[in-house]
């Protein structure tokens, strides 16, 4: 026997009853999306938008670029040659090889972790690759594929260790730190120092310029066309799907502060030799981790991660197996970086991956606004940080400040990261948002 659903009655006081009742559909549709309204409101709605997630802790790389102005800032005032282009030229190419090292550092950070061991990876990297290359006479492009496994089977043995055994990821890499720093010494032996061809390949990662001043200004087109075509895309994408999208002119705008900055530094660039191999490659790798943080499904399962473990893992992701991955990466951007160092200073010796390098790489991925209590950060984060180091290291080399002045003011200026980090997380708890 069947039942006529629609002629049931409705109990008294349901959705149905009284004459300013309305169907659930209706009520569905008379709900906006806030950005609908920010945008409706035009200026004055993106400035009030962006005054609110300020007072909430959503401050995202507002205080890296802020403060990344007032460095250039003070230090053009007291030496005009800060921003010359030789200089600039020379900062792009000092910030890739940590640079490198920092992407692997943003991938740990985002799941709460920390690798010590970076610093001993890549230089273990750089003696791995010139003991092959150079005294053993193997060609490049086989050592420099050994050095970036070896980077990477050094970062799964952390992983393991940490994922499968649970021994705390801190003292697995800081046994790291010591262990590979010790088979470098070993690997380089009695060496001591390794000279590499300065025609090699490795040698003209950090040697190489595009003097064609097509070439940086092809790359700001390029950077400039993609972006604006993808954020176009994308937009159509949420059109379609019925939820809320960028119009066009916000569109229009964000392409246009892109072209300005892109083509200001092709420009600059220009001035002395040229787009350098070095950064070329470091802007690609940003770009292509970016995407895979932001687009796929192994980078939302790595965000999962650093925001809640146990919630990730009854989703039904593999844990153990994105933890290993995440620390083997660490390790070959370790490596890559490492042979970038040894590209820039064209040796491998039994120093590299000491000093502060890294402290360096994770202080980049800090200050460019990459979190420490994991689940919030960017890949940009490790341009943004080490422009800021650089810049500082740069500035006071050229006002012939010593070295341990740096030391005090990066510090500094990783603590200050840290502090807006803490104070950020808890203005959002209080504001109510994670």
């Amino acid at each position: 026997m069947s039942t006529d659903v629609s002629k049931s009655p409705e109990p008294e006081g349901g959705v149905g009853s009284g004459p300013a009742a309305e169907p659930p559909a209706a009520a569905a549709v008379t709900a906006v999306d806030p950005r609908l309204l920010v945008r409706e409101q035009g200026f004055r709605g993106y400035a009030n938008e962006f005054l609110r997630r300020m007072r909430s802790g959503e401050l995202g790389s507002v205080p890296v670029v802020v403060g990344l102005i007032v460095i250039w800032a003070i230090f053009q005032s007291l030496d005009s040659s800060f921003l010359s282009a030789q200089n600039l030229s020379n900062l792009s190419i000092y910030i890739v090889g940590t640079g490198l090292i920092s992407v692997g550092i943003v991938f740990v950070l985002l799941l709460g972790e920390i690798d010590l061991s970076v610093g001993s990876v890549s230089g273990l990297a750089g003696a791995v690759f010139a003991v092959m290359a150079v005294n053993n006479g193997a060609p490049e492009w086989l050592a420099l594929l050994a050095a970036l496994a070896t980077g990477a089977a050094a970062g799964a043995v952390h992983g393991f260790f940490f994922a499968r055994i649970g021994v705390p990821a801190f003292v697995v890499t800081l046994a790291g730190l010591l262990a590979w720093n010790g088979l470098m010494l070993q690997v380089l032996d009695r060496s001591g120092t390794i000279n590499l061809d300065d025609e090699g390949l490795v040698a003209k990662l950090t040697s190489h310029y595009f003097d064609d001043v097509a070439a940086a200004y092809g790359l700001a087109a390029v950077a400039v066309l993609v972006f604006g075509l993808a954020q176009y895309l994308d937009a159509r994408r949420r059109d379609a799907a019925g939820v809320p999208s960028r119009p066009m002119v916000e569109i229009a705008v964000r392409t246009g502060v892109l072209a300005v900055f892109a083509f200001a530094a092709a420009y600059m660039l220009n001035q002395y030799r040229g787009l350098p191999l070095a950064l070329l490659i470091f802007l690609v790798v940003l770009v292509v981790f970016d995407f895979v943080l932001r687009r796929t499904t192994y980078g939302r399962k790595v965000f999962a991660l650093g925001g809640n473990t146990e919630a990730a893992r009854r989703a039904g992701i593999n844990v153990v197996a994105i933890r290993i991955s995440v620390f083997s990466l660490a390790g070959t951007m370790a490596a890559f970086g490492g042979l970038m160092i040894a590209s820039r200073i064209a040796a491998a010796n039994q120093g590299a991956g000491s000093g502060n390098l890294l402290m360096e790489a994770i202080a980049a991925a800090v200050i460019g606004g990459t979190s420490l209590f994991g689940g919030r950060g960017k890949v940009w984060s490790a341009l943004l940080g080490m422009l800021v180091i650089g810049s500082i290291a740069s500035g006071l080399a050229l006002l012939g400040s010593p070295a341990h002045v740096q030391y005090m003011i990066t510090g500094g200026v990783l603590l200050a990261a840290v502090v807006i980090d803490s104070v950020s997380r808890r203005t959002q708890k209080t504001a109510g948002r994670t």
